[in-house]
């Protein structure tokens, strides 16, 4: 069965909002992602549809905050909360915030491709 471990995954994104580690698990990623700062990354979803993310994630708040933003609604998870993002959210995060998500690899490879090409215009990166 595969497993991952967020001490022995390698750092995939660092940068000053986000320090993300990713493994794929057999057709799902799990992310362990932290975040420093506050976050409002809606710009990088630019060119999605509707300009939000479609892709779903499962995750859990080890700490902070989490805000997902829909067009109708959005919910806020804090430290302890399991979560469901349904496509179609922009996130929302609170300095200090760590997760643990899982999400459909072909999916996020597909969001990230976007939010990948965003960050290089925007002179950001990896």
């Amino acid at each position: 069965m595969p497993s991952a471990n967020k001490m022995t995954t390698p750092v995939a994104v660092d940068l000053p909002q986000i320090q993300g580690r990713y493994a794929d698990l057999d057709g799902y990623t799990v992310g362990f992602e932290a975040f420093p700062e506050d976050a409002d990354p809606a710009p990088l979803f630019k060119g999605l549809p509707d300009d939000r993310c479609q892709c779903p994630h499962w995750g859990i708040v080890q700490s902070g905050q989490v805000t997902f933003r829909w067009a109708d609604h959005e919910e806020t998870y804090m430290t302890g909360d399991a979560y469901y993002a349904a496509p179609g959210h922009l996130p929302l995060i609170a300095a200090g915030t760590s997760v643990v998500e899982f999400s459909p690899s072909d999916k996020l490879g597909e969001t990230m491709a976007v939010v990948e090409g965003n960050l290089a215009m925007s002179g950001g990166g990896r």
